[in-house]
């Protein structure tokens, strides 16, 4: 898939890409100001771009819903002759008593033997994040270990 990257002199970087099923681009804005905009266009329309800004949170999360489940699938793929292995992406929401908490301070590994094997923030991967990574709310824990494991990780991580 070819992604359109176009200078906006005075704002920012525009990404776009086609949408195979419709007659529709989608992509971003990034502002120099740090900003985002999502935007869709009907292809070969220019003029017709809708632009809705996001907020900072907002970019996160829509950053983790659509990188999460291309790592989990990618996870779950190199796992699949594993039996008993599952991967799991769990959302940090913003209740979670492990906001602005360390990873260690879950002691996820002890309590579930389940493993965090990466967190997705802003569109980027952490990988194999150590004790000292500290969550932010939004933030998508990629989990690996058995269906139990990831169950109890899932409500320590919205609990406690």
């Amino acid at each position: 898939m070819n992604v359109d990257v176009t200078s906006l002199p005075g704002i920012g970087i525009r990404k776009d890409f086609s949408l195979t099923k419709v007659d529709r681009r989608i992509g971003v804005i990034d502002h120099r100001d740090g900003g985002t905009d999502l935007i869709f266009t009907a292809a070969g329309d220019p003029d017709s771009t809708v632009q809705v800004p996001l907020s900072d949170d907002e970019a996160r999360t829509l950053a983790g819903l659509l990188g999460a489940p291309r790592l989990v699938a990618q996870l779950r793929e190199e796992h699949r002759d594993l039996e008993g292995v599952s991967t799991r992406s769990i959302p940090l929401v913003p209740g979670s008593p492990f906001v602005l908490r360390p990873l260690g301070d879950t002691e996820l590994r002890t309590r579930t033997r389940a493993s965090v094997v990466a967190v997705l923030r802003a569109g980027k991967i952490l990988p194999s994040p150590g004790p000292e990574l500290v969550f932010e709310a939004g933030d998508m824990v990629v989990v690996v270990g058995t269906s139990a494991g990831l169950d109890a990780a899932a409500s320590i991580l919205s609990g406690g």
